[in-house]
């Protein structure tokens, strides 16, 4: 099926130029458009293993607080390393207020952490590390590299936390400026009530299903981006650019890939010309649907990454959005408004098979 339908985006594309001069073509092109809007609104998660069922009664509780002596810990870094090695319980660890100022990586050994603030704006993890920073190793860290909190691990809930990435917003066209405040790339991960605040490439949303339930973020240019397959919830996306900025830049690189992004009951609001999205990955998905959108989104809402091929193999749609900036009149050819059908499998917990493993 995938390898009759990859074809017919072949034939499509070599068919596009006949259009014009021939309205039986014009029918086929049509058809065959209508059949892959189908395909690619249906998701089977075959990739993906069934969740194990989630250990949610912790075996320990952790204390992080800034005063030495008023909790185990100081360090945000040094409270994880402490949690044995395949960890196979649920582990809580209790940031108190203030601003902690450290890189954090949470190795994939170490499955079942909890990361719980004293609220969103109290409890702060922040750094300023850049993709252009040398590394330890004599080399430019990249974007990987640059993430403030990295998260490698299984079955990680957060909530209650800002995730800072705190270098500067780089000016337009600047090279090796992405600075990511936080990185998951891992499985079944969920954050409540969080915010993420960077510039360029803010949330890097790597790999795994992921929900994101209420939270905030910030940024300018794709300051959503990865292979992620995650679910936003509620969330507020605010764009701090005074020039052009793109929210999502989503990594689907196969038609084989179950991957993609939405965001449902969300809010966009900010500065700038915002793009909704860029085609990152040649089959890049993402889904909008009963989203506030602020008039700084720009008409056509979609940028192709500079590949016309793309335009062919992506979807992207909208759902009953609305605000200044969901009216879809302006919308480039390639993207749509989706029908409730084609809306369906992207508006819920199904999206990321939820209900095997979210239970907060």
């Amino acid at each position: 099926m995938f390898l009759r339908l990859f074809l017919l985006i072949l034939q499509l594309e070599s068919r596009s130029s006949l259009v014009q001069c021939n309205g039986s073509q014009s029918v086929v092109v049509q058809e065959g458009y209508l059949k892959w809007i189908k395909q690619m609104s249906s998701l089977r998660h075959s990739v993906f293993q069934k969740a194990e069922k989630q250990k949610h009664k912790p075996c320990l509780t952790i204390k992080v607080e800034k005063k030495t002596g008023a909790g185990d810990f100081v360090s945000v870094q040094r409270a994880i390393d402490s949690i044995p090695e395949v960890n196979l319980c649920r582990v809580i660890i209790s940031i108190g207020p203030g601003a902690y100022k450290e890189k954090v990586e949470i190795p994939a050994t170490k499955a079942y952490i909890s990361m719980e603030g004293a609220g969103a704006e109290k409890t702060v993890i922040e750094w300023d590390d850049t993709a252009d920073r040398i590394g330890p190793k004599g080399r430019p860290l990249g974007t990987f590299g640059s993430a403030t909190v990295a998260v490698n691990s299984p079955y990680f809930i957060a909530k209650n936390i800002t995730f800072k990435n705190t270098a500067p917003l780089p000016p337009s066209g600047a090279l090796g400026k992405q600075a990511v405040a936080l990185r998951i790339s891992a499985d079944t991960a969920a954050f409540v009530g969080c915010r993420f605040h960077g510039a360029q490439d803010t949330l890097y949303d790597h790999m795994g299903r992921h929900y994101f339930k209420e939270c905030y973020i910030e940024g300018s240019i794709d300051f959503v981006f990865g292979d992620g397959l995650s679910l936003y919830d509620g969330c507020h996306l605010h764009a701090i650019t005074n020039s052009y900025g793109a929210l999502t830049a989503q990594k689907r690189e196969s038609i084989l890939e179950e991957t993609g992004f939405s965001f449902v009951n969300c809010r966009v609001t900010g500065s700038g010309a915002l793009y909704l999205g860029r085609a990152w990955g040649t089959f890049s998905r993402v889904v909008f649907a009963y989203t506030y959108m602020d008039k700084i989104i720009t008409p056509r809402g979609w940028y192709n990454w500079g590949d016309k091929n793309r335009e062919m193999t992506v979807f992207y749609g909208q759902y009953k959005c609305s605000g200044p900036g969901a009216e879809f009149g302006g919308r480039v050819s390639w993207s749509r408004e989706l029908t409730s059908e084609e809306a369906k499998p992207f508006i819920s917990l199904t999206f990321i098979d939820g209900q095997e493993w979210i239970k907060l």
